[in-house]
């Protein structure tokens, strides 16, 4: 995803490359391409001013350090810069409670229901838990048989109530199954929308409302580019999400959205999807 940036990059720092000193003549043109390489992509333009902004002032007049050479030293400011504002620190998801609740919202398509298997195999293989998926997209054409598909295959019980049309009484049952039979994670797949309308955000506040859920995730399609930055922050006013999910990374995308969105909503990265 972020190969093209790299490459971009790369060809800003040779720039300085023969340079004793990081001086303004020299960092100016290339910060001018950095920012043209984060615009191509598709990163917000005011985020990526405030970027080589940020970068220019810690860069500025910086003696080379033993062995260092200016562009060696422009690369670790740009890394370091990268990495804040991907969040700049590791955050896990929250599971305090029995059973921990996690409720997936995002778009239609986004990869909400491959996620959540995905998320379930790893909660177990990797941490030991019991969890339960729940099919709460009532709508989208077998959106139901596709979780218990998924379900099959990594060995995890799916909940479903055929006929019903109620995601809150279907997940608020889930979790009552979850205690009987000693689930400690249930996983809430909600329906989504091609576009963020107001029945589907009512929906999902009233299901968030009715579960309590312990961690809200945030499931965004990487290849939207600049619109997944819009549809975070309308999902965030009314969910107040608690970290984002990146999938379909390894498809043809700019990876603007992965570095605009965490600046824009202030919420964390969680995971990333390919495959």
């Amino acid at each position: 995803m972020f190969e093209n940036l790299s490459e971009r990059l790369d060809k800003s720092f040779k720039l300085l490359k023969g340079q004793g000193r990081i001086t303004e003549i020299n960092v100016a043109e290339t910060l001018k391409d950095i920012r043209r390489a984060l615009l191509d992509a598709d990163v917000n333009f005011k985020i990526a001013k405030k970027f080589t902004d940020d970068v220019k002032v810690k860069a500025m007049g910086q003696n080379v350090l033993t062995a260092v050479k200016p562009s060696q030293l422009m690369v670790k400011i740009v890394k370091d810069e990268l990495a804040m504002l991907m969040g700049g620190t590791f955050t896990d998801i929250e599971l305090k409670s029995k059973p921990s609740v996690i409720l997936m919202s995002g778009l239609q398509g986004s990869g909400k229901t491959t996620f959540s298997g995905k998320l379930a195999n790893m909660l177990k293989t990797k941490k030991g838990r019991s969890p339960l998926m729940v099919a709460c997209d009532v709508y989208r054409p077998a959106a139901i048989e596709q979780l218990k598909v998924l379900g099959e295959q990594i060995g995890v019980p799916v909940y479903s109530e055929e006929g019903n049309m109620d995601p809150v009484k279907i997940a608020k049952a889930a979790i009552k199954e979850a205690k009987t039979k000693g689930y400690d994670v249930v996983i809430v797949d909600t329906a989504g929308r091609l576009a963020v309308d107001e029945q589907m955000m009512n929906e999902i506040s009233a299901v968030k409302k009715a579960v309590e859920p312990d961690e809200i995730l945030f499931v965004v399609d990487s290849m939207t580019g600049q619109d997944a930055v819009n549809t975070a922050k309308e999902f965030n006013e009314r969910l107040n999400f608690d970290g984002v999910v990146l999938t379909k990374l390894d498809g043809d995308t700019r990876g603007g959205a992965a570095l605009s969105i965490r600046t824009v909503v202030d919420k964390p990265i969680k995971f990333v999807g390919t495959g």
